[in-house]
């Protein structure tokens, strides 16, 4: 014979207060783990899905990012009129820029230093980019001057970093005549001429070549066949994968945060549902007892108070996901290992994100009610009557 559904249900509407008690644990707990979680995926969605497939970045063989790349610039030109993989606009000009980047020091609105992307770009770039990079207030810089265009996430966030201010690069001033805004990693960053800021940074070689590729060019090809060119070897990636592989250090910290927490938070959780358990089966000794004497099989008690205690932690979770959800889209700022430099990005509540605190819930409350459920599938149904 098998307990009802409703009889173990009832029982967690009976304690109304112990109840509360502990699934307000439970969600706390699991609202700070889904915080974390949402930072991370805020964090790894930012590169990995605003990478392009069709746009193929190049780096010096061996480097695995561009600030330890560098191209000879002879080098480079060879490599964007050399490849015919490498498509063209109208024109026939190769649809490629070159590219120089810089981790620079700046100082923070509300104290403090941090890395800020430096990037000099050539006008072909905004080609590529096309809507991917906006404009959105002042207007872009001209070639050749020394102007600059600062990503929207700076804003408030870094020194100078507004339309008309001047921005020291080493000892020459750069003037702010444009606010860049994309929804990838672009938005907290500075562009400005190839040139100027090559000279400004004491660059003189770009650090990696971003080129549009011909409809049909397969990335591990390509990537395996210019990794072998006689003139101009080369690393090559597609954008979506370059931007992916720069999110793997602050990615693996962040998820092992989590689990950190999960793991020292939740065994709090874990007794807070025993002794909640544990008071449930203290005042239903006797009808435990009536349940086991009348027909009731064991297995039939213990799962019945297993299942009262997964739906605890079912509601557990259902708060902490309520609880986590405000913080979807607050934007916030911070260093990516990968590359050394601040990144702002925003909190994302994925799908992912709220299954896994759903099933960290049940996990608690399946942990925090088995040995509850074993006593009480153990008692003897004499012992368990006599008692008050």
């Amino acid at each position: 014979m098998w307990i009802p559904l409703s009889y173990a249900l009832r029982g967690l509407w009976q304690r109304k207060m112990t109840t509360l008690l502990a699934v307000f644990g439970l969600g706390t707990v699991v609202a700070i783990i889904a915080g974390v979680l949402a930072l991370q995926q805020g964090f790894e969605t930012l590169y990995a899905e605003h990478g392009r497939k069709d746009l193929f970045v190049f780096l010096r063989p061996g480097a695995n990012s561009e600030g330890e790349s560098t191209f000879p610039p002879d080098r480079a030109k060879t490599l964007i009129k050399s490849l015919p993989e490498i498509a063209q606009d109208e024109a026939g000009q190769p649809l490629a820029s070159m590219e120089c980047f810089l981790a620079v020091r700046r100082y923070k609105v509300d104290g403090g230093e941090t890395n800020v992307p430096i990037r000099g770009v050539q006008p072909m770039t905004f080609a590529l980019r096309g809507d991917d990079v906006r404009i959105v207030e002042g207007e872009p810089f001209e070639p050749g001057t020394d102007q600059v265009v600062v990503g929207r996430s700076l804003l408030g966030r870094i020194r100078n970093c507004n339309l008309g201010a001047t921005i020291w690069i080493n000892t020459t001033p750069f003037q702010v005549v444009g606010v860049l805004d994309s929804e990838g990693p672009f938005s907290s960053e500075i562009w400005g001429d190839f040139d100027r800021m090559s000279d400004a940074l004491n660059r003189e070689n770009p650090n990696r070549i971003v080129a549009q590729m011909v409809p049909g060019t397969d990335e591990q090809a390509f990537a395996k066949a210019l990794e072998k060119h006689p003139e101009v070897p080369a690393k090559v990636l597609s954008e979506r994968t370059y931007l992916s592989s720069q999110t793997a250090a602050l990615s693996a910290t962040l998820k092992f945060l989590a689990g950190l927490l999960g793991t020292i938070m939740g065994v709090a959780a874990i007794f807070t549902a025993t002794n909640t358990m544990l008071s449930a089966l203290a005042a239903r000794t006797r009808e435990v007892g009536t349940l086991l004497s009348i027909g009731f099989r064991p297995i039939a008690v213990f799962l019945s108070f297993l299942i009262e205690a997964l739906f605890l932690g079912l509601l557990g979770g259902l708060v902490g996901c309520l609880l986590v959800l405000p913080i979807h889209g607050i934007r916030t700022g911070t260093m990516n290992f990968d590359t050394f430099t601040e990144v702002a990005f925003a909190f994302r509540i994925t799908p992912e994100v709220l299954t896994t605190a759903i099933v960290f819930s049940l996990f608690l409350g399946l942990l925090g009610g088995a040995w509850p459920a074993w006593r009480a599938s153990r008692l003897l149904p004499t012992e368990a009557l006599r008692r008050r």
